[in-house]
């Protein structure tokens, strides 16, 4: 049975393939610009930007477009995390403009910067204060930070910037050993500096900056200054984290899914009735008059992999009678089954106990009722008198039995029952019909299929006109097929068959017992 709540709206969608290929192939695109624009700054024998004299114009593109580079290959990586569902192991890397597309390029370390702008073209007022730049003189001892860096480590103008001696005392304990490693690095063998750090700023905030960095030497090859660009990656590693931990919750919840699958399954095969084929009922003498030819079957939801509370049963009664019984608890998974196999269970203890249909059908909704976690379910309970051929029935907002006889197919007259759990002291009829010798009953659950019968007014939980069910009206179809079949397996085979031409968002049970001569 189907929950009784539903979204009234579609949960968004995740963005189209072709769309985010589209981007990829753009993104590759720039790539292989950018590294065309740095080829062609080589080319033109701009001086080395780590030579003293060097333009700091031209230290500043050219960290940009290093940066550059950073900023696609880490836009590559999280595409593609957008387009798989799941991060990869490692950052992608683009290839470069002398690559055909399907080379892959060589590895490119970095982190996520901003695309550089061309000459003349002011930066938007929102990427200005999360690049900045600033070089340290060796030789005289001088500082000099741009705006944007003042504004990354929270200091003003008044305040002044940070010697390369202070700038330690800023950052948090854990990472302050590499930074000091990559100034001395830089100053003494003159290696670049490419560092990610964490700094806590004046308010007690700490942020992320990446910087990148190269001395500056003298005509003698010493070393006069260090120049450096500073990124606030602050935003981009918050939301790396965040998906980091998204990652990890939907691989729990998947973990769980499975293991409650696993659960619910184990539960159901536990509780419904392990025989398979044809069984039949009373058990050992074949003489008996009215016995039943019985077969079952489960059809499992073709739309999800929860398992639903759909039970059925047969059992033998003591002085000879048959239990025939089919039910349904709404919800899926664990919970669902173990409701199922509570309910199951105190329908055979009454039904052994001698509690007629009727009243065994007040019973499970005050069972229903009482239970701390409040549920709604169908059932369908029967007791055949094989002697007398006597069918006694009562059910439960249940789809009612189906009576084949001579080739045609009926639906059995309801007596009054509400859903279970719906109110407390519902009263439950029931009735008695007389079969005969090659009778077949169907009893199913409304999982079969949709229900599209229109619902009739009047009060929501008393009596209604009797509503012909979907799956009834489609199994009423196979009443030719039901009459030229041997045995209740053959009209089970004939149901699974039958209904395995549209999915169904509901698992479901059939239970076919055939009245011998």
């Amino acid at each position: 049975m189907a929950p009784s709540l539903h979204a009234d709206r579609s949960a968004p969608q995740p963005p189209d393939r072709g769309t985010l290929d589209a981007l990829i192939t753009q993104a590759r695109t720039l790539r292989g610009r950018l590294d065309a624009v740095r080829r062609g700054a080589d080319e033109e024998g701009e001086p080395d930007p780590g030579v003293a004299g060097a333009d700091p114009r031209t230290r500043w593109r050219r960290a940009l477009c290093e940066l550059a580079v950073h900023q696609l290959d880490d836009l590559g990586s999280q595409l593609d995390q957008l387009r798989e569902g799941m991060p990869p192991e490692t950052p992608r890397t683009w290839p470069s403009a002398d690559q055909p597309p399907g080379e892959a390029a060589a590895d490119t370390p970095g982190a996520a910067y901003p695309a550089a702008r061309p000459p003349g073209e002011s930066a938007a007022p929102a990427r200005r204060d999360r690049v900045g730049s600033a070089e340290w003189n060796l030789l005289t001892d001088e500082v000099s930070w741009s705006p944007e860096l003042y504004g990354i480590f929270g200091r003003t103008g008044r305040d002044g910037p940070l010697s390369l001696d202070e700038l330690p005392s800023w950052v948090v304990p854990e990472d302050q050993p590499a930074l000091a490693l990559a100034f001395t690095d830089c100053l003494v063998d003159g290696r670049a500096v490419d560092q990610e750090f964490r700094l806590v700023r004046p308010d007690g905030s700490v942020g992320t900056v990446h910087m990148v960095g190269e001395p500056v030497l003298d005509s003698d090859g010493s070393t006069a200054s260090m120049w450096a660009v500073v990124r606030d990656v602050s935003a981009l590693r918050r939301s790396e984290h965040a998906v980091r931990e998204t990652r990890d919750s939907l691989q729990r919840e998947r973990h769980l899914a499975r293991t409650e699958h696993r659960l619910a399954v184990e539960l159901q095969e536990a509780v419904l009735p392990p025989w398979r084929g044809s069984l039949r009922f009373p058990q050992g003498d074949e003489r008996t008059t009215g016995a039943l030819d019985l077969a079952a079957h489960y059809l499992p939801s073709a739309s999800s992999t929860l398992i639903g509370g759909d039970w059925y049963d047969a059992m033998e009664l003591p002085g000879g009678a048959t239990l025939l019984t089919a039910g349904d608890l709404t919800g899926h998974g664990v919970t669902a089954t173990s409701g199922m196999a509570m309910l199951l269970g105190a329908v055979r203890g009454m039904a052994l106990a001698g509690v007629g249909p009727g009243a065994l059908m007040g019973h499970l909704n005050q069972l229903l009722d009482s239970t701390a976690q409040p549920s709604l379910g169908s059932a369908l309970c029967c007791r055949y008198e094989p002697r007398a051929r006597m069918l006694t029935w009562a059910q439960a907002g249940h789809p009612a039995p189906l009576l084949f006889r001579g080739g045609t197919g009926s639906v059995l007259p309801r007596p009054e029952g509400v859903l279970l759990g719906v109110t407390s002291g519902a009263a439950y009829g029931q009735r008695t019909v007389e079969l005969r010798p090659g009778d077949l009953l169907v009893l199913h659950t409304d999982g079969l299929a949709p229900d599209d019968a229109p619902r009739p007014s009047g009060p929501a939980y008393g009596p209604r006109p009797p509503a012909l069910h979907t799956g009834s009206a489609r199994l009423l179809t196979l009443a030719d097929r039901f009459s030229a079949a041997g045995s209740a397996q053959e009209c089970v085979r004939a149901v699974a068959e039958a209904f395995a031409d549209r999915e169904r968002e509901d698992d479901a049970c059939v239970l076919v017992a055939r009245v011998t001569s």
